[in-house]
């Protein structure tokens, strides 16, 4: 197990460096971030001059790169075009991001999860029709119109939770944004878990384990369900830096200041820093995670050994 997780280790370095290297050369051809700090105007030359040398930017592409990723293995992701260290934004956009993350995976374990293996287990019955068709549903619509719908709904019609978050955004605040961040994903996790338990339902271990007299809860949770979720918690783990990423949609709803605001505003004022800054670190979330899953596979199926 050492040995596998030093070399998962070392293989996500040039996965890392390749990732950032595209980010940062994508980022770079958006346009010049030099217009975009002199308001309607042009800059003249000679302050457009002086603001690239300010940030670096009157240097090659490949230079800036390097300098850029010699900052980070010492904690710096640059500051931003207003002054502000990129590093005080993510220390106030990553916890409520987290916390959102959070609750939606919550939401996709518990709910998803719980409603996959009811429908694998009815598999035809009419249950297991209404589900398929609401996750269907779920999935068609687009995340903007959900989350305004029950923000319409529950926040202003009927009053039951607050339109927008507060700045805190404490847990019990986010459970709708939760909820509209993790739909889509939680639709997906049900019909994976449904689709994963009806085939495993059939195999020899589950036929012989109900030959043997085992209590069928003990079948389902220590025999069927274990194994039966290892392709789920492949997609759950690939799906924390999407959540993380992808929030930008559901925190302009709900009016959440965190990793999807901070992108849309880096994205909106070609402000290159905080972009490239929070984007390294969601691809340090998506490795992170995917070497989890990986360890986790053990843990379901005892039969995986890692050399």
């Amino acid at each position: 197990m050492g040995r596998y997780v030093v070399r998962r280790l070392l293989q996500m370095i040039p996965v890392f460096v390749g990732s950032t290297l595209l980010i940062f050369l994508m980022v770079n051809v958006m346009g010049d971030p030099i217009a975009g700090l002199c308001g309607e105007r042009a800059c003249d030359p000679a302050t457009a001059a002086q603001l690239k040398r300010e940030f670096g930017l009157d240097k090659p592409v490949w230079q800036q790169y390097l300098t850029y990723m010699g900052n980070v293995f010492t904690g710096d992701f640059g500051t931003a075009f207003n002054g502000q260290k990129v590093t005080e934004l993510m220390s106030t956009a990553f916890p409520v991001t987290v916390r959102l993350t959070v609750v939606a995976i919550l939401f996709e374990i518990v709910i998803g999860i719980t409603l996959g293996v009811l429908t694998g287990l009815r598999r035809g019955r009419p249950v297991d029709t209404g589900v398929l068709l609401t996750t269907l549903v779920v999935i068609s619509v687009p995340t903007f119109v959900t989350g305004l719908l029950l923000q319409l709904l529950l926040g202003v019609e009927w009053g039951w939770i607050r339109p927008s978050v507060s700045p805190d955004a404490a847990f019990g605040e986010l459970i709708l944004p939760g909820l509209v961040l993790a739909s889509v994903s939680l639709a997906y996790v049900t019909r994976l878990t449904r689709t994963s338990i009806a085939e495993n339902r059939r195999s020899d271990y589950v036929r012989t384990a109900i030959a043997k007299g085992l209590p069928r809860r003990r079948v389902v949770t220590r025999h069927l369900l274990r194994n039966s979720l290892i392709p789920v918690v492949t997609f759950i783990g690939a799906d924390i830096g999407a959540l993380m990423g992808g929030a930008i949609v559901t925190e302009r709803i709900f009016n959440i200041h965190g990793v999807g605001y901070q992108l849309y505003q880096g994205i909106l004022r070609q402000n290159t820093q905080t972009v490239v800054g929070f984007v390294t670190v969601l691809v340090l979330v998506f490795l992170v995670a995917n070497l989890l899953v990986d360890l986790l596979y053990a843990v379901l199926d005892p039969r995986i050994r890692y050399a």
